[in-house]
Parts: C-alpha cells; structure tokens; sequence
C-alpha cells in the first residue's frame, strides 16, 4: 500500500504543468552540484540511530567511517528544533565538504568552556564569516536570512554569499522533497549524475564503477535502529535511454525466482526480471544504440539470475518457454554426462549469453549448464553444476536460509533487480569495487550477523528502491544438510577423503589420491591448492604432525613401498623418503605417547618392524623389530592410566600387546580368527571381533571375555570407551540399540566426537547413500544423501556448523554442511 500512494503521489507531483514553488525554505541554498543531501526532519532522533546503531559501530575503524564522522562532528555540537539540511559537494577529484543548512537560533550552539574552540571572524562582500575549530575541523558559518549556514569548506560559504540574491531550487530535487515521508528522522537524497564518486568515494577507487548510468536521482526514507538499516524511496531517470534502470521501462516486474534454484550455500544472488522480453529487447536496443533488435531466440525468457558461490558465478536463465533455447544450444553440444539423473551439457562456446543480455550479462563464460525445472543453469565448471543439482534435489537452496528469509520480510514481492548476500557476498562485491586499502579495513567476518539486500521495482517514469543491511532473524533449528561444493576429477579417486588443518588459517581442508596416484589438496572452498605425483597408492588414513614443535603441521603416511612426511605445499621433508624393496607396506602408525610431539613411526612390512623418532632414526631401544609372523593392519598405541600399550596383529591370529620398548606387556595366549576390523579401546579392554562375530575383551591382566554377537564375517565395529557401533547386513547397533537399514552394501561404521556429541556413520556403498546417527540410535535430520564412501566430519571453517567430506560417484568429491 505504501508504494502504490507514494506512486500515486510522485506522478500527481512530475504531472504538474507549472513550475514548483519552494515550499522548502531551506532548500534554496542547497548548492546545485551536491552529490548528497540529507533532509535531517528530527535531528535528535536522528543521531541517536546513528550512535545506537551496532553495523555502523562494526564499520567504525575504516577510513571512510572516519572521513564522513569529520565531515560531521560538529553535529553533536548542534541542537536544531526545526528541519535542517546537510549536503555534500565535491571539490577537487574525491575530496567532499559537508554543508549544514538550520533555522537560526540562540541556543543553536550547544559550546561550553570545556570545549575546545577558536573562534576567528573574517569579512566577505560585507558578510561576517565566523570560523570555529571542534575535534580538530575547521568549521565556517555565517547567517543569511535567518539561517544559520555552517561548511568544513570556507569556497561553499563565499559561494552562497556571492550568489544570495540568485539562489535556484533544484527543481528534481523539489519534487524528491515533496513526497519524502515527513515522519522519517531524515530523508536522503542523491544526484547520481554528480555522484560518480559519491559515497564510493569513501570507499576508494571510484573509477571501478560508476553509479551515475544507474539513474538521475534516488531519493530514500531514512529507518535505522539497534539490528538494521534500511533506506527506502524511489529513483528516478528522465528519457535518456542510456541508464540503466531504463531497462526495465514499460514492462511489470515478476516474482524473483533465482533464489529458489540457488544452493543453499551461495553467498549473494542478482535477479533481474521483466514481464516482456519484447519490450525489455527494445530498451535494450535503445540502451546499447543499436541498430536493430537482436533475434528472439531468447524472447521466452523472463529472469535473469546470477549466482556467486564458491567464488564462482552462475547465470540463471528462467523461460515460460525452452523450445527455441534448446534448438539454440543443441547446436553447440559437444557432450552429454549425467549427474543425479539430470544432464550436463558442455557447450563449444560460451560467450553467446553477453550477446544475448548485454548489459545484463558481460564476460561471462556458459562452458556447461544443466536444466533444473524451467530454469536454464549456465557455469564455468561441471562442479558448480553439481552443487546446484544436488542442493535442489536434497531441497536445500537459498530461499530457505536465514539470510535471504530475513531480508524477504523487509523486501516487495516483485523486483526488477534484486540483490541479496550475506557477508561473504559483500566481500565479493567489495573485492570487486573497492580498493584494497578499504577491503583490509573491513573485517567482514565482523558483517556475518547480517543479511544485505537492495531493491528496485520499475514503475511508470520512476522505480522504487529499497537497500537494506538487517541483523540475521536466527532460527531456533534449521536441520539442514546441504552440499556445499563437488569437485570433479578426470581420474577415480582410489582413496577417502579426509580433512586435515592448515595450521596458518586452523581451517580445515581435504586431502585425498587418485588411481593415477595424483595427492591432491583442497581449499575450504573447493579450490586444488597443490597436487603431487606419488610412486604408489597410500596406505590407510594420512597422519598429521607437528616435526618440530612449532605449530606447523606436516602429513604422514606410507604407500605401497614408501615412508614420507610432505609439509604444507606437497615437499618432502627430510629425511623422511625412505623406500622399501618388495613393498607391502602396512598403513603408518604415529605414536605420541605424552603428547609431547616426540613422535615414534611405525612402519610394519610383513614381519619387519621399523619404529623411527623424529629426527628418521631408527629408535634403538625398541625390541620387538621382527615379528614371529606378518603384521596385519595398522599398529595401535592406547594408554590405560598411565601405561602405554603398543598392539600389533600377526598373522595365524596372534595378538601382541607390548611396552614402550617393545616387551611383552599382557600375555594373550589364545589365537583369534581375526575379522577385517581393528583393535579398539572399549570399556578400557582391547576389543577384537574374529570372523565367527565373536567379541573378544582383554583386561590388562589377560583375561580374556567372550561375547558371541552373530555378526557376519563381513561385518564392521568402532568403538569409543562407552559406545560400541557395530553394522552387520543392513543392521546398525549403537550401544545395544538397533536399526535396520534398507538393503545394501554397507561400510564399516564410523565414530566421531564433535563438539560434545557423539555421531556415528555408516555409507551405502551399493545404493550410494550416507547414514548418520547420534548415539542412542536417532538419524540426524536430513540424512540419509549420497555420497559413495566413508565419510570424514569435522567442522571445517570453524563456525560450530560440521561439515563431512565423501566421494561422489567415483571421480569426485562433495561436501556437505551440517546446519
């Protein structure tokens, strides 16, 4: 209703055939080339939001914070009953001076002895100038038909005395002044025709973008509190066919749809609609000046989104109607893959959509798209495909994030442009538009409370705008499990991925081997840091150390003949390439028994034993380095109060529990058919499972407990000191309670122990499907999704959100976030 009277009230306004009389007394002296005028109707209102307001105190330590809080410090020192007006002009390339406008007063000045002044008179053309300095500002006023005139710039001030019997009113500005909503604590009013580096002036290089092509003048109700701000009004453009908001002209805005296909992690999307291509194609024209229109085969379309996540844009094209599109790009298909029963179509060229939707569009690259209902999904990179079929498929896209549900309730239904981000978008933008000068002064983790949102709803001669940054409305659960990123690979992957830190941002990321025996590491956000040629397969999980106890972390492992330790950009750290002849190299075994990061590595080949120390010698002391048979598996060390134990499986069922130095420590006499699982800590007793599904529980004194649980003999266990898993057939059994699971074939289950709660996963390997459960036997919401191995879980980028790591479909990897 608001924006349907303010419509009604503008035309009436731009519809009046004689010229406007200055209802606005103040409005006269208002220089002609202001770049921003703010119409401030309660000033203590006013500066009180400005002072409450928690985004502008986060913004507080920048430059640009700073310059605009000197430009109008002296603010504080004025108590102004009646409407008053503060504008910006530039003077010089960058350099803007502020001009206060006021109703003259006596008690206007609010200057105590305490506060430090110099007060100085100078004449002009019979005018007295009076010049103050507060906060280190000089300030010039002077009275001029009882108002009160106050500049940080002494030109602003000659300039109104010289020009006093000649004053002019903006006549745009008139009719801005008019329907601006009175109750407001200010209105803010800005000539974007004068504004090419205003207020992105304060924001650095403004040569990066030039908010003049937008529109002539935007003009927007001031609405601040504590959680948000929020401008809105109206802009508008006169018949000059090369603003871009003339785009939209004569043609109705529809319901943004992007957000609907968006992945639920993406951090801003763009979405321009227009309810008639035909229409919108000859603004287009008049836009570009171009000679003729270009051919239709686009007229169906009614949306175009862009999508920024991963550091990655995707473009949404929306159609009522596919049938010449389709015919289009059939004719540029090079291949076909399927992904999730939807097709992905790699495309011989893809330039053609910055022809198509210039301005829209601009140096973007279509290499592939896939279709997601009527929706057409164009990207640089099958990945990002992949991430936006299966956050669409698992139901997981942006309209249900907080972010964009929060800005939704301060937003029009319909929008001829409309953006949303959270905080990493506007980093993107800020990237993009901002010098980097102004980019380290924002600490945008900082911004991540927040959700940002602009606005424009075309109209009849004139759009309404709205830009809004509002505090998050956070929801008391979201239980939502997304796909964060995919990343595919020309080769299989031959191993699970797994995280691992990176000690200099202690952000978790992804290691993982191909079947070309290709190391890869991965960013958080799906980018490859490094990759590295190896000579074989690695054996087992890949272990993490500190060599030399200064925080930065190495990773260890074996393949199939090889020990080495890489630092963090893939080296070798010597003298950790040692070479085995004959290979068979058991998984590495990394022992630290103090956690002193005296590190012992164990490397186990068929019945030699190699334990190095830290520095790749042989540790001397250690007895047991030949077995009486082939070691089997992954030697494990346990501590039980304080003794040590070191536990090595033998072939033909022996089980070697030994001291530090390699002694016998507990004796166990009897051979166990061992099953294809480890030696686990359970209720402080080595527990084993033999092929039979008898558990076995040793105590420290030997004794050995028997408990036959059925198992089959391809069962899996994993146990913590209270909590057993164990998966056999299609049957999950989490401390004695059951679930039974569809038919498939399953993986060993898996424990993991995050921010104080226990989780257990277990993957589908036949029907491609993860499972994870708490401990009492609960699924976590959301699951079971797809992925094809066993998963790692962790909390990657350190926001108390879990992410967990999985193969997809062979040659891929996907990431899942838990919320």
């Amino acid at each position: 209703m608001r924006i349907r009277i303010l419509a009604i009230l503008f035309l009436l306004t731009v519809g009046c055939a004689k010229k406007a009389t200055n209802s606005f007394p103040l409005l006269s002296f208002v220089p002609e080339n202001s770049s921003l005028i703010i119409k401030i109707n309660d000033q203590t209102a006013f500066l009180s939001q400005l002072d409450q307001n928690d985004l502008l105190k986060t913004l507080s330590a920048t430059s640009a914070y700073n310059t605009i809080a000197e430009k109008t410090s002296c603010l504080k020192y004025l108590k102004s009953n009646s409407e008053s007006i503060l504008t910006f002009v530039e003077l010089g390339k960058g350099n803007f001076e502020g001009l206060y406008i006021t109703e003259s007063s006596e008690d206007l000045f609010q200057l105590n002895d305490s506060i430090q002044k110099a007060v100085a008179n100078n004449s002009y053309q019979g005018k007295t100038i009076h010049t103050y300095q507060l906060d280190q500002e000089e300030y010039y006023t002077i009275e001029i038909e009882d108002k009160t005139i106050i500049s940080t710039a002494k030109l602003l001030i000659e300039n109104l005395i010289r020009n006093q019997n000649n004053l002019k009113t903006n006549e745009s500005l008139h009719k801005l002044f008019t329907i601006a909503n009175q109750k407001s604590s200010a209105n803010i009013f800005i000539n974007l025709n004068l504004s090419k580096s205003f207020p992105l002036g304060f924001l650095g290089d403004a040569g990066k973008v030039d908010i003049s092509k937008f529109s002539d003048w935007a003009a927007f109700d001031f609405d601040m509190n504590k959680d948000h701000v929020k401008l809105g009004g109206i802009s508008i453009a006169t018949d000059v066919a090369s603003k871009y908001s003339k785009l939209f002209s004569n043609t109705r805005p529809m319901a943004n749809r992007t957000p609907n296909f968006a992945p639920f992690g993406t951090e801003a999307i763009v979405s321009h609609t227009f309810e008639d291509y035909k229409i919108f194609s000859q603004n287009q024209k008049k836009y570009l000046d171009r000679s003729v229109v270009i051919d239709t085969t686009f007229k169906a379309v009614e949306e175009i989104g862009f999508v920024y996540v991963n550091q990655q844009k995707a473009v949404l094209v929306h159609t009522y109607n596919a049938e010449t599109i389709l015919h289009y790009l059939d004719e540029l298909k090079v291949q076909s893959d399927e992904y999730q029963g939807n097709e992905i179509v790699t495309l011989s060229k893809g330039d053609f959509l910055n022809h198509y939707f210039n301005p829209l569009v601009k140096g973007f690259q279509a290499k592939h798209y896939t279709i997601l209902e009527n929706a057409f999904v164009f990207a640089p990179s099958m990945e990002l495909l992949k991430t936006f079929i299966s956050n669409f498929k698992n139901a997981s896209t942006f309209e249900k994030t907080s972010y964009y549900k929060t800005a939704r309730t301060q937003l029009a239904d319909e929008s001829s442009i409309l953006f949303v981000g959270n905080h990493k978008g506007i980093e993107y933008f800020l990237n993009e538009f901002a010098d980097e000068k102004t980019v380290s002064q924002i600490t945008t983790d900082e911004l991540s409370q927040y959700t940002f949102a602009a606005q424009m709803v075309s109209d009849e001669n004139f759009h309404h705008t709205t830009l809004l940054a509002q505090k998050i409305a956070h929801e008391t659960h979201l239980n939502t499990t997304t796909p964060l990123f995919t990343l595919g690979l020309d080769h299989q992957i031959a191993t699970n991925p797994q995280f691992v830190t990176n000690h200099n941002s202690k952000l978790k990321e992804i290691v993982f081997q191909d079947q070309q025996n290709i190391l890869y590491l991965i960013s958080t956000s799906g980018k490859v840091l490094w990759k590295k040629q190896l000579d074989g397969k690695i054996q087992g999980a890949i272990e993490q150390v500190d060599l030399y106890k200064n925080g930065r972390l190495q990773l260890a492992f074996t393949t199939h003949n090889q020990f080495l330790i890489l630092d963090r950009n893939g080296k070798e750290v010597r003298p950790f390439n040692f070479s085995y002849e004959g290979g068979n190299l058991n998984p590495l075994a990394v022992f630290d028994y103090d956690g002193n990061k005296n590190y012992r590595f164990v490397v186990s080949q068929g019945t030699k034993i190699f334990m190095y120390n830290s520095a790749g010698k042989i540790v001397k002391g250690f007895k047991y380095d030949k077995a009486e048979s082939p070691v089997i598996g992954t030697p494990k060390h346990f501590r039980i109060g304080k003794k040590d134990y070191l536990v090595f499986k033998n072939e033909g069922g022996r089980l070697q529990i030994l001291s530090r130095t390699g002694e016998t420590r507990i004796a166990v006499k009897e051979t166990i058919n061992f099953s294809d699982n480890p030696v686990l800590l359970h209720k402080n007793k080595f527990a084993v499972t033999d092929q039979k599904g008898t558990l076995f529980l040793i105590d420290e004194k030997g004794k050995i407990n028997r408990e036959n649980l059925k198992l089959q003999p391809d069962h899996g266990i994993d146990a913590t000191d209270k909590t057993l898993a164990v998966m056999n057939d299609n049957i999950l059994s989490i401390r004695n309670k059951k679930v039974e699971l569809e038919l498939g074939v399953y993986s060993k289950p898996k424990i993991f122990y995050l921010n104080d709660k226990i989780y257990v996963s277990v993957t589908d390997i036949q029907n491609q499907k993860i499972y994870l459960f708490d401990s009492q036997a609960l699924p976590i919401s959301n699951f079971p999704v797809p992925g094809n191995s066993i998963i790692d879980l962790e909390d990657m980028d350190n926001d108390h959100k879990l992410e967990l790591v999985v193969k997809d479909q062979n040659n891929g990897i996907l990431v899942y976030r838990i919320n």
